[in-house]
């Protein structure tokens, strides 16, 4: 059922009725996974480890295929506040343009915090929608690919001296896969989250 449901969303942001984006979060260490690479018989890859693990550090992206790729880091874990934040600006922005827009993403506890339940009214009447997938249906979200992409094909075999070089490594990946996408890419900037 939900599948169909989305399939007919899909339709509808194909004939350009309404503007359909993916949510979901993933998250980066300072040691990523080592890559697959054929040696030399008697050569051996040595992957030197960082001093330290450091802190994780969060993405939150929306994805709109072959258009854009909107995104956010924090380090730790992403929160209500910056999740409020990042669909508080996409339903102002479907309000400026008076289009309608629908947010799939999963049944995170972020997605239906009690905070987030309040503000689902006020965004329906700005246009903005949200559409929740069925619970272990990570395939029906496109943004699960451009993580794994982003991590196996950007990220990986690399070792990061602190959070920050991981940080710029991450966008600079982002870039790198809307160019070869060539759908636009933005990094947006939370406000002070404690």
């Amino acid at each position: 059922m939900k599948q169909a449901d989305l399939e007919m969303l899909e339709l509808s942001a194909a004939t350009g009725e309404i503007d359909l984006k993916y949510l979901d979060e993933s998250g980066f260490c300072m040691w990523s996974e080592p890559s697959y690479t054929y040696y030399q018989r008697g050569e051996q890859k040595c992957q030197e480890q960082t001093k330290r693990r450091g802190r994780r550090l969060s993405i939150i992206g929306l994805f709109e295929p072959l258009i854009s790729f909107v995104y956010g880091l924090v380090i730790g874990g992403v929160n209500c506040k910056s999740y409020i934040q990042m669909m508080e600006r996409e339903a102002q922005e479907a309000e400026k343009l008076g289009r309608m827009r629908v947010i799939v993403q999963d049944n995170g506890p972020i997605h239906k915090c009690h905070e987030v339940q309040k503000l689902w009214s006020k965004w329906k009447s700005q246009g903005l929608y949200i559409f929740f997938l069925p619970k272990y249906c990570s395939e029906m979200n496109p943004i699960e690919l451009e993580w794994q992409h982003l991590k196996q094909d950007e990220l990986s075999g690399q070792m990061f001296e602190d959070e920050l070089d991981l940080a710029y490594a991450v966008m600079d990946g982002v870039t790198a896969r809307g160019e070869r996408g060539q759908y636009s890419t933005e990094r947006i900037k939370f406000n002070s989250l404690t």
